[in-house]
């Protein structure tokens, strides 16, 4: 890329596409009165059996009912789609322009918590290619040949009906089966406007995402004024104690921006 300035602008025009098929997003996952559109499982005796509120089986359900969309604004925009390899290649999708500039987005899904928070998500990998950024192992293409990182983010909330799974429906029955999750928010972000200084749960090499709603839906993380390339210079310098310990550090030279912020001092 020439300059960061031409840079921005392509990262903005690419958001601001997305943004303009949010409607289209949340007319294919949600009924006119906000319940999800999926009831169930099908077999071929008609029999519909109810869905978990497992997040992985919700989360690769709300892909599957996107995709058709996504594939839409693709083709609309004259971009090119090229889907990941495998389930933990990153990212999930790769959009190329008649130019090859390449963006990725990956698409999170998470339920409200309360009010004002969601569970949280997942990031991708503080590790592997986002430290060699011309590696090509579990990602698409290298890091570095993408002009921007988005999530694509669906916020939505349980039911607070009980749902009996033991239960098998008939398709007569199709509009009395509760849906497990309704209410949903979609928002588009930059990886790094909604990345928390710390790990996602566990012990997990991924960033952790911030859980306050307004903040994923602003973009207004704790690397957001701060800008791209300290996220950047942040995690690919990140340890967790095991890998301090690897390389011979009694503990991380920094554990959270405060302490990164002092240690940048430092070595100055």
């Amino acid at each position: 890329m020439e300059n960061s300035a031409e840079r921005q602008k392509l990262k903005t025009k690419f958001k601001d596409q997305l943004l303009q098929h949010v409607d289209l997003f949340n007319a294919a996952v949600s009924t006119g009165e906000g319940d999800w559109v999926v009831k169930g499982f099908i077999d071929i005796a008609k029999n519909i059996y109810t869905i978990s509120v497992d997040t992985k089986v919700i989360s690769k359900i709300m892909e599957l009912l996107l995709f058709p969309r996504i594939c839409q604004f693709a083709q609309e925009n004259g971009y090119k789609m090229v889907l990941c390899k495998e389930q933990n290649f990153y990212p999930d999708i790769s959009f190329m322009d008649g130019k090859n500039v390449k963006y990725a987005v990956d698409l999170k899904s998470t339920y409200r918590k309360n009010g004002k928070e969601v569970n949280g998500m997942t990031l991708g990998a503080f590790t592997g290619y986002f430290r060699d950024r011309k590696s090509k192992k579990n990602i698409t293409f290298p890091y570095d040949q993408y002009v921007g990182h988005f999530v694509l983010g669906v916020i939505y909330s349980r039911t607070d009906k009980n749902v009996d799974e033991r239960n098998i429906y008939k398709l007569d029955d199709l509009r009395n089966i509760t849906s497990v999750i309704r209410d949903f928010s979609f928002f588009v972000q930059e990886k790094y406007r909604i990345a928390l200084d710390r790990p996602g749960s566990g012990n997990t090499k991924n960033i952790g995402s911030v859980i306050k709603i307004d903040e994923l839906i602003q973009g207004t993380g704790p690397f957001a004024d701060l800008g791209e390339d300290v996220f950047d210079d942040y995690w690919m310098y990140y340890l967790t104690k095991d890998m301090a310990k690897a390389v011979d550090l009694k503990e991380a030279p920094y554990k959270n921006l405060k302490e990164y912020k002092d240690y940048k001092k430092l070595k100055r």
